[in-house]
Formats: C-alpha cells, sequence, structure tokens
C-alpha cells in the first residue's frame, strides 16, 4: 500500500507549528461551544448516574435527562428537561452571588412556564474564548474550562421588550452531585 505525500506546503501529521498549535477545523466557534457543552453534560450524567436523550425534533429543549431510583416517591425514574447555553463573554469563577445571562423573551416563556409535568433547568456554560484553552488532558484526567451553572426559571417574568436578562447562581455548579441532588428533590415531587 502506497502512503500518499502530502502536498507542497500541507501539514503532515506530528508537525505543529509551536507558535499557532494545532490546525484546528473550520467550524464556527458557536457550533463548537454547542458541542462541548454537550460533552459536559454527557460526562455530568454519567457520573450522576442518569440516561439522555435528544427530543426530535428540537422544540426549544435541548436534553431529557432521566435518574432511576427505588427510592423515588413519584415513579421509579423521573425526568427533567435541560436547556444549554454557553458564553466566552462572562469571565471564569463570576464575582457576586449571580451573573447575568440574555435569553430571547419566546425562549424565556418555554423555561419559565409554570405549573409542568417535567420540570426545566437553564445550564449556561462559561468557556475561554480561545478553543484551545477549552481542554486539556492527561494520563489520569480530563479537564473542560470553565465551568457550567444551573437555575430553575420557572415563574421568571419577562421584562425587557425583546430579551430579558436572569440571574444565574454561581453556587449552582452543575456537576453530578448537583445532578444527584435535583433529581432526589423531583423524585420526592419537589422542583429541581
Amino acid at each position: 500500500m502506497a502512503l500518499a505525500q502530502p502536498e507542497q506546503g500541507g501539514v503532515l501529521q506530528g508537525q505543529i507549528d509551536p507558535r499557532s498549535g494545532p490546525l484546528r477545523g473550520t467550524l464556527a466557534t458557536t457550533a463548537c461551544m454547542e458541542t462541548l457543552q454537550v460533552g459536559y453534560l454527557h460526562a455530568v450524567a454519567a457520573a450522576a448516574g442518569c440516561s439522555l436523550s435528544q427530543p426530535f425534533p428540537d422544540n426549544g429543549i435541548d436534553w431529557h435527562v432521566s435518574h432511576g431510583a427505588p427510592e423515588h416517591v413519584v415513579d421509579d425514574e423521573v425526568t427533567i428537561k435541560v436547556q444549554l447555553k454557553a458564553t466566552y463573554q462572562i469571565p471564569p469563577r463570576p464575582a457576586g452571588p449571580t451573573f447575568g445571562f440574555t435569553l430571547d423573551n419566546e425562549h424565556l416563556v418555554k423555561l419559565a412556564r409554570t405549573p409542568v409535568a417535567v420540570h426545566k433547568i437553564l445550564v449556561v456554560m462559561l468557556v475561554p474564548r480561545e478553543r484551545d484553552q477549552w481542554l486539556s488532558a492527561g494520563h489520569d484526567r480530563l479537564d473542560l474550562r470553565h465551568c457550567c451553572y444551573w437555575t430553575n426559571l420557572a415563574g421568571q417574568p419577562v421584562t425587557g421588550r425583546r430579551r430579558t436578562t436572569v440571574r444565574i447562581p454561581t453556587a449552582r455548579i452543575f456537576d453530578d452531585r448537583a445532578l444527584c441532588a435535583i433529581m432526589t428533590r423531583v423524585g420526592s415531587g419537589g422542583t429541581p
């Protein structure tokens, strides 16, 4: 078998210019941010023992997360709906108890509806502006940067003409323990 040689000016695998980093694809940054936050959600769900499903077609909710446990009171498996958002405009470790995040009013109305049969949460991921800072890997870890925060917007009023800024609590880091606690509350008949 003959191996094709790169054309003049091409990049040979393993020969990366340290000043410019690896040759990344041309996929839009926002599309890459969506993929990163889905990876974060998958990791959290796996560690929490939850299953994921994606509604098709997407009607404004990205994921359904289900948690089965015989200790749940309302059913042996409970589900929440998750809307994912990501931004690089907010720095890591936001100062104060909350940070502002702006949603289109139409989307806020969907997330804020109450009462509901299946609860919804908003998960906002803060990412570095530069893609080469999004993750790092070692023999014993894979670090995703920066962090996801969650909130339940049930009952949140629309205050803007087209968009409304909601407050996201910095104490609500979205990880496996937070997801288990959310599911325990929902499983006992409460809210996220």
